[in-house]
């Protein structure tokens, strides 16, 4: 049964002929049944072009914190945008936005940017300048945006491509990356201490940086095992190799600090992006000042025309102004905490073997086994039929998560306790009508 309603449809089909499956990202095409398109949204729901209302928790893959079109962001964008937007100079909303974010995260100094994708490519620039080296760890099942560097073994790999966990092979995820780029980089199973030791003391005079996501955000909220972020810290501090925490999913969500608060490791660079402003296109590259210092005009490049812009940093001024003077953090975690214990509860009862993986802000299920995965091969292992079946059929029920378990669940400040309730009696249905 389709998901699309008439009038969906109708939107669908004009925007087929004149986008590539209808969509501007790939990940936002679920077949030409069942991609939506969505004519808005306010708080935690969103509605489609039918006018069905879902409990959104894909909350655009993790930037929706506060709510969809919270009241304090709009009105300081509203106010900013009257007085132009980019201007080839630094203004007092960057400086503000740069003074909280450091403030918040611990780190000496930051630059802004646009995307993700883009924060993460200027880090390992950072990084090889100043470090002279050109190669690269990363870990399977990471996502660091849409660079070519950084498409190999990712989450939309499986595990034929990923090689043998002595020998794990840097598999492209997409056609039209060079061939000779995979050189510089080496793919390693999360969770790994043999292996990244190994590597390292192997290959160090080569590494320039490790990057990884402290908690796998598009494999299922995967964690770190205890002691493992702490030997990366260890490892990259011994070899003089730059220690890059991605923080697109995990900053402003795991805690106000991000990830380095969270597990009390403080990492060279951190890129952040998504939540930093409620949905609007900003992000920022952050760190020590010893290493951010490399970027020296003339001599080490990092630009953007659209970097600081007004309507990103305003977005972004509010957004860590609402993080830092309100409860969001702990209200997400009291909710989340309660969709976890009752998911958890209900797939007991149906005799489901699963484990709930993740934090209260950015969980997901893994099914088919109750023995948590500490790896993307392990992820791989499990049943994925099955946590698509339930999502579609809580979709159906007006609840949206992801229907591939990789993407976790995000929450947001305006999620309610009746939507909690909600949610938990449609995950409920949908577990008994996807068992039958």
């Amino acid at each position: 049964m389709s998901m699309q309603g008439p009038k969906t449809r109708e939107y669908f089909q004009r925007a087929s002929k004149v986008m590539p499956y209808g969509v501007n990202s790939n990940f936002r095409y679920w077949g030409d049944e069942d991609t939506l398109v969505v004519k808005g949204g306010k708080g935690a729901y969103v509605w489609d072009m039918d006018g069905k209302r879902y409990i959104d928790y894909r909350l655009g893959f993790g930037p929706i914190i506060l709510g969809h079109g919270y009241d304090a962001v709009v009105e300081r964008v509203k106010e900013t945008i009257g007085n132009g937007t980019v201007f080839a100079w630094t203004t007092p909303l960057e400086i503000e936005v740069a003074e909280r974010l450091t403030r918040m995260t611990g780190n000496d100094k930051v630059r802004l940017t646009n995307t993700g994708s883009e924060a993460t490519m200027h880090a390992l620039r950072i990084a090889r300048a100043y470090t002279n080296r050109e190669k690269f760890i990363k870990f399977e099942g990471c996502y660091h945006g849409q660079v070519d560097y950084f498409m190999y073994s990712t989450a939309s790999a499986n595990s034929r491509m990923l090689g043998s966990r002595r020998s794990p092979i840097s598999a492209a995820t997409t056609s039209g990356i060079p061939l000779g780029i995979n050189q510089y980089v080496l793919n390693l199973p999360f969770n790994d201490f043999e292996r990244l030791e190994e590597t390292i003391a192997t290959k160090w005079h080569d590494i320039a940086a490790v990057i990884v996501e402290p908690v796998l955000g598009n494999a299922a909220g995967i964690f770190p095992v205890p002691g493992y972020l702490e030997k990366m810290r260890e490892l990259t501090e011994k070899y003089g190799i730059v220690l890059i925490f991605d923080e697109v999913k995990t900053g402003f969500r795991l805690a106000n600090g991000g990830a380095q608060e969270y597990f009390g490791i403080k990492a060279d660079l951190a890129t952040y992006a998504k939540a930093m402003g409620n949905g609007f296109p900003v992000a920022a590259i952050a760190g020590k000042e010893e290493v951010m210092m490399t970027i020296q005009p003339g001599a080490m490049a990092h630009g953007g025309t659209y970097s600081g812009n007004g309507v990103a940093v305003a977005a972004a001024a509010a957004t860590l102004q609402t993080l830092e003077e309100e409860p969001v953090i702990e209200t997400i975690n009291k909710r989340g905490q309660r969709l976890m214990d009752g998911i958890d509860g209900i797939l007991n009862d149906a005799g489901i073997p699963h484990v709930v993986t993740g934090a209260p802000a950015m969980f997901s299920l893994f099914m088919g086994s109750e023995e948590m995965p500490t790896d993307f091969r392990g992820y791989l292992e499990g049943d994925g039929d099955l946590y698509e079946a339930i999502s579609m059929e809580l979709i159906a029920r007006g609840v949206q998560p992801d229907s591939d378990g990789r993407e976790p669940w995000f929450l947001c400040y305006a999620l309610s306790e009746e939507d909690v309730d909600y949610t938990l009696n449609a995950f409920e249905e949908s577990v008994k009508a996807a068992k039958a």
